[in-house]
C-alpha cells in the first residue's frame, strides 16, 4: 500500500499533473460553456419553430395572436410561455424532453392530422403542469401585483379577484391564447371534475 501512496505522490509532484489539471480545468469550462450556449440555443424562438418540424405549423397558429402582435411590442415566444426561466428547473425541463424526443423519432405527431387527433390530450398536459405551478411561466412577464385595476374592466377585476380568493391560476381562465383552443373541457372544469364537483 505504501508503494501506491508513494507512486501517487512522486506523480503528484511531477510536471504531469500540472497539465492533467489545466487540461481538466479547459475540459471542464469547455463542457460547462458549449453546454449553455445549447440551453440559450434550445431555448430560442428559432430552434423550437423551425428545427422541429412537429412544431412548424404551431408556430405558424401562433402568429398574429396577442402574444406575437400587440400594444406593447412585447413578443412571448415558445419558451417564453413552455419553459421554465429559472436555471435549475430549465436543466430539469430539458432532461424530460426526451419523450418528446421519443416522440418526434417514432411519429406520434409528425403530421398535423396527427398532432390535431391528440391536441387536446396534449393541451391538458400543458395545463396540467402549469397548474401545478402556479402558472409559473405567465408570471415570469405577467405580475399580478403590478396588474392596474383601474385599467381594467369590471369583469376583469372580478376575475382577477375570484383568482386571488378562490385559488385559481393564471391558465385557468387565460388559455388557447396563442393556439387554438381544443375541443373539450378546459383547466378549470378539469379541477372540478377531479374534485367530483
Amino acid at each position: 500500500m505504501s508503494k501506491i501512496v508513494d507512486s501517487f505522490r512522486a506523480w503528484k509532484a511531477g510536471p504531469g499533473s500540472i497539465g492533467l489539471l489545466i487540461l481538466g480545468v479547459i475540459l471542464g469550462l469547455t463542457f460547462f460553456f458549449s453546454g449553455g450556449a445549447f440551453m440559450v440555443y434550445a431555448n430560442s424562438e428559432k430552434f423550437c419553430a423551425t428545427s422541429c418540424h412537429e412544431m412548424s405549423f404551431l408556430a405558424e397558429e401562433h402568429k398574429g395572436t396577442i402574444h406575437d402582435t400587440n400594444r406593447t411590442g412585447y413578443r412571448a415566444t415558445c419558451n417564453d410561455c413552455h419553459v421554465p426561466h429559472g436555471y435549475v428547473p430549465n436543466y430539469f425541463a430539458k432532461l424530460a424532453l426526451f419523450n418528446d424526443y421519443w416522440g418526434h423519432w417514432t411519429g406520434s405527431i409528425d403530421t398535423k392530422e396527427k398532432f390535431e387527433a391528440k391536441r387536446y390530450e396534449l393541451a391538458k398536459k400543458v395545463w396540467t403542469y402549469m397548474k401545478s405551478n402556479d402558472s409559473r411561466e405567465c408570471r415570469h412577464c405577467h405580475t399580478t401585483a403590478k396588474m392596474d385595476p383601474d385599467k381594467q374592466t369590471t369583469k376583469a377585476k372580478a376575475r382577477h379577484e375570484k383568482l386571488r380568493t378562490e385559488n385559481l391560476t393564471c391558465v385557468d381562465c387565460h388559455f388557447g391564447i396563442a393556439h387554438t383552443e381544443p375541443e373539450g373541457p378546459g383547466p378549470q372544469e378539469l379541477t372540478a371534475a377531479a374534485a367530483g364537483k
